[in-house]
């Protein structure tokens, strides 16, 4: 027998070049394509009358060749074959193209078992290049419920489900993992039955009882691995925080704050108390006024004499963070320190000895900061913004600059519980549902081409007033395919025909980064009027002056990354708007937009955006954190995930520590899951 770990090449047909094609795949080992799953079945099992076939409905047919095939040379590299077939219901011309074989395959008297589509290109009955077989041949692609794959160029499905039955016959498949009394409970095939089931259903039906298990399974050992790093999280050891008075930082504050972020301040010092590493997420919306909520965590560490540091996504929020931050801090006699990938030389070199000499205690900037040369004195807290944009292993890279320090993530995309778990199931989950007071709700309108003259008046109209607009396009350059707006084409058009006296700026994601910092710190210093942009602007960018959000073709995007571009406005004392373009009439895309011009609520707009197009949205802009599940889909398997959560955490409470060896083979695959993503599960 072969080992699941053999590469593939040692199947019959699977040379170098083959070899490099399921490469692409990411198929490399016996398992790799065993742990390929189909994306879809055809039943091929069903025989149907010739009289019976519809047009270009696919469907399995025995029929007896009538007489000897004929091939015709039309031109070079075009040759015809074709035979007639009959069965007792009608008679049926088939045409092969180039397959001048089938002259010597399909012989005349004989039966065989064809599979293929009628065309309802000819008076009377075609059909194209059939699949068949011979009666008394095993069901390879006829009488058989069909796997359909995830294929590249040049790798055929046939290649595929003959690499898989290969396999399946010379090695075992890969080990179970779900104790038998939650396979009783649940109902869930044993994995050596579901693993074969997957690939050679006998049916429709066991090709569904297949799959419910492998995205049970999926769902487990994820649930699993969240709850073992729970628990080996639960074993370190940190400092517990005795100085948690935030009297002075409270008096430094120009403003009150809510009672939300009051109650994710409470519970990050209860955390900070516990003599334990604090795995916090802080997720509100779009000025809810978490970056205040880090400032009181950093306060903290610094006061118990240990040192923070705040990283975000990009130079602008990491140079904002850094401004606002001192200004609050400085006066309470705590050093603030800048680090970003653009600094010269000296000054990365100076901060970095502040760093490292303990002079610089709260800490501000970018993926600079986990650089090898950076190094901490004392770092007891890490911070990272935006979190949806850093990988799992960025994020322990800057944990790792510390013995166990304590962790806080901040998020402004509000995610439905569900799916919270899925992407920070390992963190406990403060919410900030409040926006602090003076914030006014920006109003939200959906129009179509017929008030273009209206929108450029109002955007006129705000600049005039010495505000400023975001413009923002689905795509950067034109598409033939596509009737959208493109930025760069677009921008032109307002810089040239619309707002020629106006400062027209343009961003997008096709730009070199130093070139889209620049652009948006002109803009964010008010060296524009109207930047026309793409999705990038979407996270991090605060320019308190912008009062109008103008998003084209708006039914290109999902409501939660409309309702994050809405966010970029309203974020200074003016009142701001935000308008929708979109010529869709479709009645669901209408009320999805709709949607948003109701309510400024980020969660219930999550809600809503969930139910009407699954969870896409909010895993998109991901870059990583979360595995990549190879069966379970989590828009139609919610139900699935809910109730492989609960198994795995009655297992695991129930098995003590989950080190007996009976768990050894669950151990294997979520280290597996996990070395699949960004992540880590140290």
């Amino acid at each position: 027998m072969a080992k699941l770990s053999d590469p593939i090449t040692i199947l019959k047909g699977i040379g170098p070049t083959k070899a490099k094609q399921f490469a692409t795949l990411n198929i490399f080992t016996l398992e790799d394509l065993i742990c390929h799953f189909p994306r879809g079945y055809e039943d091929r099992t069903k025989i149907v009358p010739i009289e019976k076939l519809e047009v270009d409905v696919p469907a399995c047919f025995k029929a007896m060749v009538m007489n000897t095939p004929r091939t015709s040379h039309i031109r070079k590299g075009l040759d015809i074959t074709k035979v007639q077939v009959a069965d007792h219901t009608a008679r049926l011309t088939l045409t092969f193209f180039n397959q001048k074989f089938t002259a010597d395959q399909l012989q005349y008297g004989k039966e065989y078992i064809f599979y293929g589509a009628v065309s309802g290109d000819f008076i009377g009955y075609n059909m194209t290049s059939p699949v068949f077989e011979s009666l008394d041949s095993p069901p390879v692609t006829t009488r058989r419920v069909l796997p359909v794959y995830p294929l590249t160029a040049g790798l055929s499905n046939a290649a595929v489900v003959k690499a898989v039955a290969q396999a399946l016959a010379i090695c075992d498949p890969p080990r179970e993992i779900i104790p038998e009394q939650v396979r009783q409970e649940f109902g869930i095939l044993p994995a050596d039955r579901a693993y074969y089931a997957i690939h050679q259903p006998a049916s429709m039906e066991e090709a569904e009882m297949a799959k419910k298990r492998l995205i049970f399974e999926e769902f487990f050992v994820f649930s699993a691995g969240l709850s073992l790093m729970r628990a080996a999280r639960a074993l370190k050891k940190a400092p517990a925080y005795e100085k948690t008075d935030l009297t002075q930082f409270y008096n430094v504050l120009p403003f009150t704050l809510t009672g939300a972020q009051n109650r994710a301040i409470a519970e990050i010092a209860a955390d900070l108390r516990r003599g334990a590493p604090m795995n916090r997420l802080v997720q509100g919306d779009v000025g809810s006024g978490k970056t205040m909520v880090a400032a009181a965590a950093a306060y903290m560490a610094i006061q118990n004499g240990h040192q923070a540091a705040m990283m975000a996504p990009t130079e602008i929020l990491a140079e904002q963070h850094f401004a606002s931050l001192s200004k609050l801090l400085t006066p309470l006699g705590i050093a603030v320190e800048l680090l970003t990938g653009s600094q010269t030389v000296k000054q990365k070199r100076v901060a970095r000895e502040r760093i490292e000499s303990g002079q610089a205690q709260l800490v501000v900037g970018t993926h600079a900061l986990v650089s090898e040369a950076t190094v901490f004195a004392d770092l007891g807290l890490v911070i990272t913004d935006e979190q949806h944009r850093f990988g799992v292993s960025q994020r322990a890279a800057l944990t790792g600059k510390g013995q166990d320090p304590h962790l806080l993530v901040m998020s402004a995309t509000p995610i439905p519980r569900t799916l919270a778990l899925l992407l920070y199931g390992d963190l406990e989950v403060s919410i900030l549902d409040e926006l602090p007071p003076g914030r006014e709700p920006v109003d939200t309108f959906l129009v179509d081409e017929s008030y273009r003259a209206r929108i450029n008046a109002f955007i006129r109209k705000h600049v005039s007033e010495g505000h400023q607009c975001f413009v923002v396009c689905p795509a950067v350059e034109e598409n033939e395919g596509l009737d959208i707006k493109a930025a760069e084409v677009w921008a032109e058009t307002l810089k040239q025909k619309v707002f020629p006296d106006l400062r027209i700026a343009l961003l997008h994601g096709q730009m070199k980064g130093a070139e889209k910092e620049s652009v948006m710190g002109d803009f964010a210093r008010g060296d524009a009027d109207v930047l026309v942009a793409t999705t990038v602007i979407e996270v991090g960018v605060d320019v308190p002056n912008a009062t109008l959000m103008v998003v084209e073709d708006a039914d290109r995007f999902g409501l939660s990354q409309l309702h994050q571009l809405r966010g970029r406005v309203g974020r200074g004392k003016a009142k701001s708007y935000c308008v929708l373009f979109s010529n869709n009439k479709n009645p669901e895309t209408r009320q999805r937009l709709q949607a948003l011009c109701k309510t400024t609520d980020g969660f219930q707009i999550a809600e809503e955006d969930l139910r009407l197009r699954g969870p896409g949205d909010f895993f998109g802009a991901r870059q990583s954190g979360l595995p990549a599940f190879r069966v379970a889909n989590l828009s139609v398997d919610l139900q699935t995930l809910k109730a492989a959560q609960q198994a795995s955490a009655k297992w695991i409470d129930s098995s003590g520590t989950a080190n007996t060896p009976e768990s050894e083979a669950l151990r294997q695959r979520i280290a597996g899951l996990f070395a699949r993503t960004d992540g880590t599960m140290n």
